[in-house]
């Protein structure tokens, strides 16, 4: 069966695919199957916005099957599942923020350097014990008459200046209070054994396994 991905994101498809392996699934992005789809994420809490991509491509791809019978492969979208996460970081100090708008914590246009960068600036002088914080992942899978929902999280801090180079988005401020390191100075084992992503996709594990 195929999975497809509700993103572009090729650091959180590689971390799924790699998560996924042992159900013997075809994950692919949007852009393995051409869908030029960017659904407003206009949620309120991650679970709204994980259900908001994954129905939206779901039905994106039912419609244009319908539409045009002949397009179809031996995948009808019935066979087809879309997963869709939404997460972010939480950090208590700053009442939840950046949380939904983690990606865009800086702007709608920045990028990683800045939104450490904002976040680092929004945090200034607040002493280490009052930087704790969550990495959160909520992920819908929705299928033909079915949808799961499982939400994963993690603990830490987020230190006062950057340390690794592995990994993306806030990793290398996000220290793990269970592997005592950043996420950017981990593996990519380490980091999916404790993750937010690596723990919601252990819940859809257990979810799949009963269907």
């Amino acid at each position: 069966m195929k999975i497809i991905v509700a993103s572009n994101n090729q650091h959180k498809i590689k971390e799924i695919r790699e998560m996924m392996n042992e159900f013997g699934f075809e994950v692919h992005s949007l852009k393995d199957e051409g869908i030029k789809l960017e659904p407003e994420e206009t949620g309120a809490t991650f679970m709204e916005n994980a259900a908001i991509k994954a129905r939206a491509v779901y039905e994106y791809i039912k419609t244009a099957e319908k539409k045009d019978p002949a397009k179809k492969d031996k995948k009808s979208y019935r066979d087809i599942l879309v997963l869709a996460d939404d997460s972010g970081l939480a950090v208590d100090y700053l009442g939840g923020a950046p949380g939904v708008y983690s990606a865009r914590y800086a702007g709608k246009q920045a990028d990683d350097a800045a939104n450490n960068a904002k976040l680092l600036a929004d945090l200034k002088g607040v002493p280490m014990e009052k930087r704790t914080a969550r990495f959160v992942c909520a992920m819908v899978l929705v299928g033909h008459k079915k949808e799961i929902r499982v939400q994963g999280e993690t603990q830490g801090y987020v230190i006062e200046e950057q340390k690794g180079f592995q990994g993306f988005g806030y990793d290398p401020l996000f220290f793990s209070s269970d592997l005592t390191k950043t996420f950017a100075e981990a593996t990519a084992l380490e980091k999916n054994s404790v993750s937010h992503r690596g723990r919601a996709l252990q819940e859809l594990k257990k979810e799949l396994k009963k269907l």
